[in-house]
């Protein structure tokens, strides 16, 4: 049997505008014939082979006869229509052939665009849906098709009144995208829900990827009463708000002005502004400032027995910000004895998801690999504390996990890695054994 007998017509391969007429198809089909009075006991028996579309009643009236019903079976599944008919009682029914006609409304999305777009492509049948959005991210060689694809989309899926297309590729600095609307109207302010939370944000001026929730919650779980989140690339909160939510002091940061907007939105709205503080600044700056002035108050707090955490979800440009670690509190004089060193989660693309690549670029930040040392910035004109080519090694027994995100393209993939700050990249100098005490620093486990 041809198993694309239950597909779109072949014919309709390459459409660019619409044609709802040209998807009609007849085709024969095996339809069980009787009473209505043994309408359960026969379904019991051939569920299995029903025939399962879109818009297509399996049980039917029969035109001209009110007292008769008939039973559509599956062509592919029901190929004995012998066996079948022994499996009833001698005149509870009949099995016959009969011809239906097949339309646009009997298929899901995804067979009117297999059959429509260039075989043996997936083009257009991967989306995210935020609110009433449904965002696109149409590759080149299917841009001729895009009207097409946002219409099946629009009118097939569920509970969306706009599809878009990313037109390039999301902004470094502000982590937003060009789009277009391919379908429908309406607002780019959503409102969407993730990990018990309620998050408002204009789709257009924001980033949004409900594809990291698990990862968000993955990171959300790891804090606990009583901890510390610098969140310093927060966007609109998926980090800082459940994290407040769960009585941790949260200070949260992003350099977008309408990402900064909607985080305190969102921090009203999910009653955690008493916990969670935003700002409105660059990630180093940030880190210089704040996250310095907060840790020096957390370390000379003989009450906080909490951990500290940072995350840095900027994949894009996220390691980049390491070096403003470096020598961080170098200036400062008779730190406590003992502190808690914060555990770090910064994110990155990669072109494969091996843990030594990974490694290997938050290491090269802090010149910790000595064939690849970076050389003074233009933003900071200090060379790298010497000596720190040579503690790769002691800076691997800092990595607490290396953890596969998600697969962004064939040869990017989202990695994350988790790792303690060392007292040697805060202090800016290379391993002394023979440091005073009142220098030492205490790791926390994760």
């Amino acid at each position: 049997m041809d198993v694309q007998l239950l597909l779109p017509p072949s014919s309709v391969r390459g459409m660019k505008e619409l044609n709802r007429e040209a998807f009609q198809k007849t085709l024969t089909i095996p339809v069980i014939i009787l009473d209505p009075e043994h309408i359960r006991h026969v379904l019991k028996k051939v569920k299995k082979y029903l025939l399962k579309l879109n818009n297509l009643k399996p049980v039917q009236n029969i035109e001209g006869h009110p007292e008769m019903k008939r039973i559509l079976l599956n062509p592919l599944l029901a190929t004995d229509t012998n066996e079948i008919l022994n499996s009833f009682t001698a005149g509870e029914a009949r099995v016959e052939m009969q011809e239906i006609v097949l339309n646009y409304d009997n298929w899901k999305a995804e067979d009117i665009l297999r059959a429509v777009l260039p075989e043996n492509q997936e083009a257009g049948q991967s989306y995210s849906i935020i609110g009433h959005i449904l965002h696109l991210n149409l590759r080149d060689y299917v841009l001729p098709y895009k009207t097409l694809i946002g219409e099946v989309l629009l009118e097939k899926i569920q509970n969306i009144s706009l599809v878009v297309n990313k037109t390039n590729n999301i902004d470094s600095t502000y982590r937003n995208f060009q789009m277009e609307v391919l379908a429908g109207s309406g607002e780019t302010e959503v409102t969407v829900k993730e990990n018990g939370c309620s998050f408002t944000l204009d789709f257009a001026k924001v980033y949004w990827n409900p594809r990291l929730s698990t990862e968000h919650e993955r990171i959300v779980k790891r804090l606990n009463f009583g901890d510390v989140l610098y969140d310093i690339m927060a966007g609109i909160g998926p980090f800082a708000i459940p994290v407040g939510r769960k009585k941790c002091s949260v200070l949260a940061n992003d350099l977008n002005p309408h990402s900064y907007r909607y985080l305190e939105k969102n921090c009203a709205s999910n009653k955690v502004t008493d916990r969670v503080k935003c700002f409105n600044l660059d990630g180093n700056e940030f880190i210089k400032t704040v996250v310095k002035e907060d840790l020096l108050k957390r370390w000379s707090d003989p009450q906080f027995c909490g951990t500290i955490h940072i995350t840095m979800n900027l994949p894009a440009l996220a390691v980049e910000f390491l070096p403003s670690f470096i020598g961080l509190f170098k200036d400062v004089e008779d730190l406590p004895s003992e502190v808690k060193l914060p555990l770090v989660h910064v994110y990155m693309f990669t072109p494969d998801t091996e843990d030594s690549t990974a490694i290997a670029k938050v290491a090269e930040q802090f010149g910790l690999l000595a064939d690849q040392r970076k050389p003074a910035s233009e933003d900071n004109q200090e060379e790298l504390p010497k000596g720190f080519g040579n503690n790769f090694d002691s800076f691997q027994q800092n990595i607490k996990e290396v953890f596969h995100v998600r697969q962004v393209a064939p040869n990017k993939a989202m990695m994350r890695v988790s790792f303690s700050l060392s007292k040697e990249i805060l202090l800016g100098s290379a391993v002394d054994e023979n440091e005073p005490a009142c220098k030492k620093m205490k790791v926390e486990k994760s």
